[in-house]
């Protein structure tokens, strides 16, 4: 029966290798389902090797190192076709964008695939059922991983770390070892079902497995041990700030009026219920004044006046104008009772269409403009400076920034918490706003701090420096959560050197092995 299959060019060419990674989604939140990568991993390792074979007889008269690049491609076609379909609901709320859905959805991940199609095609015809095989491939997928995450601006989403976002005791190791290695140790564990399949002995086999249950356990152990550890540290910590987060749970809509925006104003104060006798931190998501900038929303401030006190601080995003440049940015501000600004932050890495339009003259020209609200595309702000509030020394991230792990390791020596807000409204009911919080986790773990993180209708929560979630409002609920936040040090691997280091050992592993098959 699979003979029919296997010996169906086709089948293996595009419709198994496009399955396959079209079921990779299951493993990411909301699903966790991490266990279906054991199965596609191997398969695809497999299936590179059967075609490897099959293409120095079945297809020796055709150009068949293409047959490599398709399987790549289509692999990664199915991953990102599934895993970031949620990024063309954004396009739905203006009919002027909806022109740009089929762009979204098929050649954007396509473009995409050619970082797993590129890969492939190179290490294709060096694989073999062996041990070398082996790490060429875990390394290979791993580095295009890292270099997908670093060019054309960087689009570090879902790399297959993050469907261990559940593994609370394991991804401690994230911490001194970094997000890219551990990336690369989760694709060998994801692989080491293939080794059952090598020819080599029982006894070979049984080792391996063993190993693999031991380092797993090892990294259990160290993990629980560090989370026991840090509970007693946290009871002891004196240097504490008291937050509230707020999720409004505002419908997201253009052309706001003045009256609805008093309307969202008196709605954060509501679910603010600030205790003007204590000292207290507020955060609001992204995006609730939308479509009005900062000296806008200033004439408001009355409300904030009447309602807060000296003891109260306030962050949120707006849209803020530079007069000197006459240049908009998509800013966090801190502010007080009188709605001054203490401190701000203006965003580093824009979304591309999303707060940017890339060729923005000629685009113009066919009506297209930026997806949010407003007609001129954002500017990147400057640096990548903490917002500092008495001993809070912030990390401000915006919206997407939560996926890049170069802010943690170029961030402050002296962060000690980072603030997260978002406006996660643009994607409905997908899965996107749940993938976006498991990379909150990851970040508080690398940083070892505190993350405040509220989104409008996606999960706010209070995460502690292990990854734990404190507290939590999820998607469509409005409220606040609050705690008294302990502000603990920065204390993070600040490069990627690690996973190099790794990497160029598994490269070296399989250059090893391969001269010594030559020789046999």
């Amino acid at each position: 029966m699979f003979d029919k299959y296997f010996n169906n060019r086709f089948f293996l060419l595009f419709i198994f290798p496009f399955l396959i990674g079209f079921l990779t989604t299951l493993s990411f939140e909301p699903f966790n389902f991490t266990a279906i990568n054991l199965i596609i991993f191997p398969s695809l390792f497999y299936l590179i090797v059967y075609v490897n074979k099959k293409s120095k007889s079945v297809y020796r008269k055709k150009p068949y190192k293409k047959n490599f690049f398709l399987i790549g491609l289509m692999f990664g076609f199915g991953i990102y076709l599934s895993g970031i379909s949620w990024i063309s609901n954004s396009l739905t709320f203006d009919q002027n964008f909806k022109i740009l859905i089929p762009f979204a959805l098929i050649l954007l991940p396509l473009f995409l695939s050619l970082f797993n199609a590129t890969i492939i095609l190179i290490i294709g015809t060096y694989l073999k059922p062996n041990f070398s095989s082996f790490f060429l491939f875990s390394a290979s997928l791993s580095f295009i991983d890292y270099l997908r995450s670093k060019i054309l601006t960087g689009f570090p989403w879902n790399l297959w770390a993050y469907s261990t976002s559940w593994a609370n005791e394991i991804l401690q190791i994230v911490n001194l070892i970094g997000l890219y290695s551990y990336n690369l140790l989760v694709i060998t564990f994801f692989t080491m079902p293939i080794v059952f399949f090598f020819q080599i002995s029982s006894v070979k086999k049984i080792l391996v497995f063993l190993a693999t249950f031991a380092t797993l356990l090892t990294l259990f152990i160290y993990g629980n041990f560090e989370i026991n550890k840090n509970i007693k540290f946290l009871n002891q910590s004196n240097e504490k700030i008291y937050v509230k987060v707020i999720s409004p749970n505002f419908e997201l809509k253009y052309g706001l009026t003045l009256k609805e925006i008093e309307g969202r104003f008196k709605k954060l104060i509501r679910y603010s219920d600030p205790d003007k006798n204590k000292k207290t931190l507020f955060v609001w998501p992204e995006g609730v004044f939308s479509g009005y900038n900062f000296e806008e929303v200033m004439m408001f401030k009355n409300l904030i006046n009447k309602s807060f006190s000296k003891n109260h601080l306030i962050i949120f995003g707006v849209n803020k104008l530079d007069l000197v440049t006459g240049k908009y940015f998509n800013t966090m501000l801190a502010v007080n009772n009188k709605l001054e600004i203490i401190d701000d932050y203006n965003k580093i890495k824009l979304v591309p269409f999303g707060e940017f339009l890339p060729f923005e003259k000629f685009l113009n020209k066919f009506g297209l403009k930026k997806i949010t609200e407003g007609y001129g595309s954002y500017s990147e702000g400057y640096e990548n400076e903490n917002i500092i509030i008495g001993k809070a020394n912030i990390l401000p991230l915006i919206c997407y920034e939560i996926i890049f792990t170069d802010f943690i390791q170029k961030s402050d020596s002296n962060t000690n918490l980072i603030i997260n807000i978002s406006e996660d409204g643009w994607f409905g009911k997908t899965i996107g706003p749940d993938q976006h919080f498991a990379k909150a986790i990851f970040r508080s773990i690398e940083n070892n701090t505190f993350v405040l993180r509220s989104a409008n209708k996606g999960i706010s929560a209070i995460i502690d420096n292990k990854g734990n979630i404190i507290k939590q409002l999820d998607r469509f609920e409005a409220g606040s959560i609050e705690f008294e936040v302990p502000l603990i040090n920065s204390n993070k691997n600040k490069n990627d050197l690690i996973f190099f280091i790794v990497l160029i050992t598994y490269l070296l592993i399989f250059l090893y092995n391969k001269k010594k098959n030559e020789k046999k």
